[in-house]
């Protein structure tokens, strides 16, 4: 499990993100790189990092599903994700 400290920050980053996206758009537009270095650091989209939705882990997170590899074996195992089942051959 990750602190709650860092998935605190993951999604006050986030929140940054949406909030200035229309403007960080803008000036990219206009070409103004001046004013988008003024813009908080946090409001870039490339300092966001995928954590897994049920614990937060940084590593082995699966894009399709949100959750990390660890979670997403014990879910299929268990038959909670739709769809999925081990592989046999």
């Amino acid at each position: 499990m990750a602190k709650e400290s860092m998935k605190a920050r993951e999604r006050k980053r986030a929140q940054m993100v949406a909030k200035y996206a229309a403007k960080r758009a803008a000036l990219k537009e206009a070409g103004d790189y001046e004013a988008l270095q003024k813009l908080p650091k946090n409001a870039s989209p490339v300092r966001l990092h995928n954590r897994c939705q049920l614990t937060g882990r940084p590593k082995g997170y699966m894009r399709q599903f949100g959750i990390s590899r660890i979670n997403f074996r014990e879910m299929a195992l268990k038959g909670l994700i739709p769809g999925v089942k081990k592989a046999s051959w």
